[in-house]
């Protein structure tokens, strides 16, 4: 009875090396394969992000070196409000759990959050390595370089909601000074703080979405040179609304920052058509008559070529529909 249980084993393993994507480099995979891929590889983006909560969550409450515990940095714009403020500020600065379990619920999330972008090269990978192999070389290189430059996007994004938040977090204490004292409750406080490092993280990805429209030709520089005064007073209006609190400074900073980012991928484009302009001239495409075809290279390539020109299929050859 041994025997037949390790022929089932060596017969799964096999299925799972055909999946596997080391041996199947070309993607070729039946709807049922696919699957079982995005499974096994959605699995180890789990694993990641768990053991990424792990992390975070000892980190928490214990010191790592010169670097301080994740509470404390959390716990920072609080304890900048004046003591006198501040309930028994005199005795130090903490917030308050109103609710059993409280503080340990606080401590998972911002574990996980932490953790999560710790670890985010890993369970990203993960991702990537699924839809990699469906790929062109170009279009792998502009996958990178977009995953690349929005998590660097996102945590300047989130930098610059921390650098603010305590101007901001004192200019709202800062009302009836006279009547009222500041007793936060732990899990409101820490949940407004990660609202405002998200939403300024996501914001930051406005740019890196008009360049990559850009390249792709859904939109133009005479476009967005058309729209630019209406896209910045947007800009403000969508900043005065995503921000969670009402004070100017995050409102200012988010807007700010925005129509900075915006002008850059402005003039990105205005580059980037500068020089699609030119090549256009160069090869005499801007001379065509409207009723005359293109001189474009409609020979179809194999899965393995990447084509240099585009063919009549927009770019891919028909053996595409395998994956």
């Amino acid at each position: 009875m041994a025997e037949p249980a390790s022929g089932n084993g060596e017969s799964r393993r096999s299925k799972r090396r055909k999946r596997s994507r080391r041996a199947n480099p070309d993607g070729t995979m039946t709807l049922i394969e696919h699957i079982y891929e995005f499974r096994r590889r959605l699995g180890f983006a789990l694993l990641a992000v768990v053991i990424g909560g792990i992390f975070g969550f000892i980190w928490f409450s214990t010191k790592l070196g010169p670097i301080p515990s994740l509470g404390e940095i959390m716990k920072a714009p609080y304890c900048a409000i004046p003591a006198e403020r501040r309930l028994n500020g005199a005795m130090g600065c903490q917030l308050i759990q109103t609710q059993p379990f409280e503080a340990f619920m606080i401590e998972l999330k911002v574990g996980v959050a932490a953790g999560a972008v710790l670890l985010s090269p890993a369970w990203l990978y993960q991702f990537w390595a699924f839809i990699a192999p469906g790929l062109y070389s170009k279009e792998r290189k502009y996958a990178l370089t977009f995953v690349g430059f929005a998590s660097v996007l996102f945590a300047i994004g989130a930098v610059l909601a921390y650098m603010l938040f305590p101007h901001a977090l004192q200019l709202l204490m800062g009302f009836g000074q006279g009547e009222f004292i500041t007793a936060l409750s732990a899990d409101k406080y820490i949940s407004f703080m990660l609202s405002l490092l998200v939403i300024f993280g996501i914001s930051f990805e406005l740019p890196l979405l008009v360049v990559m429209l850009n390249r792709v030709g859904v939109v133009k520089y005479v476009q967005l040179k058309k729209w630019r005064r209406g896209i910045v007073f947007a800009l403000f209006v969508f900043a005065a609304f995503a921000t969670p609190g009402s004070d100017p400074f995050s409102m200012l900073g988010l807007a700010g920052a925005l129509t900075v980012l915006f002008e850059i991928a402005v003039q990105m484009a205005r580059f980037h058509d500068r020089k699609l302009d030119k090549v256009r001239e160069d090869e005499g495409w801007d001379k065509l008559a409207d009723d005359e075809a293109a001189p474009f290279n409609y020979t179809p390539s194999t899965i393995d070529d990447e084509p240099s020109t585009p063919t009549a299929s927009g770019g891919r050859s028909s053996t595409d529909d395998v994956t």
